[in-house]
């Protein structure tokens, strides 16, 4: 069984509580990853600027 494989069987277990609270997590860990780049490119933009443009990021996005 490959780490694909093993991956699927792991989130078949899962409960839906369990798969939504997995979801959150990644999502509020992709939005501190994009807030922590903006920082790194606009060092000037005051914290308001940076969340603003997370949420203007994230409002936009498409899967």
């Amino acid at each position: 069984m490959n780490a694909r494989q093993v991956r699927i069987e792991i989130f078949k277990k899962m409960s839906p509580a369990e798969k939504l609270k997995l979801s959150m997590r990644l999502y509020w860990s992709a939005r501190r990853l994009k807030a922590s780049w903006l920082r790194q490119q606009h060092p000037d933009w005051t914290e308001e600027q940076v969340q603003h443009k997370v949420t203007e990021i994230f409002r936009n996005a498409r899967t």
